[in-house]
């Protein structure tokens, strides 16, 4: 198993991991489908932009957006491993890792929106405990939208 540090992204080091997300999102769903944000939101203060980093070289990232609509609840949002290091359980690093930031600033619900086509991630979802949920927030009905939440404790 490969060693995996997680530090928070405080600037444009993520760009090339963003950039790879976009165009692999592009090859799976049609624009109205994607739901990408980006790094001024990442980056905002209301939002927690980590990166998954091996020996100092980032290899993946996620984010919690802070949420203030009628609940209060954080988003998951652009969870995504540069391919090359997929299969070390850097996406439950990941997860793992934002579940306790949300839980350090007190947020105890966290939603996410992912495609019908991403099968690993939904499976990792799953696996840590996300169950699905109608559609949320400012999303609409989408055929290739899933919709999860999680209580954290």
């Amino acid at each position: 198993m490969i060693n995996v540090t997680t530090e928070l992204i405080r600037a444009h080091e993520a760009d090339l991991l963003l950039d790879a997300s976009d165009q692999y999102m592009d090859t799976l769903y049609p624009a109205e489908s994607n739901h990408l944000i980006y790094l001024d939101e990442l980056l905002a203060s209301t939002s927690v932009f980590i990166g998954a980093y091996v020996e100092d070289i980032i290899v993946g990232c996620g984010a919690i957006v802070a949420k203030f609509d009628t609940e209060n609840y954080g988003e998951i949002k652009r969870i995504f491993v540069d391919e090359a290091y997929r299969g070390h359980k850097i996406g439950t690093v990941l997860m793992n890792r934002l579940e306790m930031l949300a839980a350090d600033r007190g947020t105890r619900k966290l939603r996410l929106e992912t495609g019908i086509f991403q099968e690993p991630a939904i499976k990792l979802y799953q696996n840590l405990g996300y169950t699905k949920i109608p559609p949320f927030g400012d999303y609409d009905e989408d055929p290739l939208s899933i919709f999860m939440e999680k209580i954290i404790l």
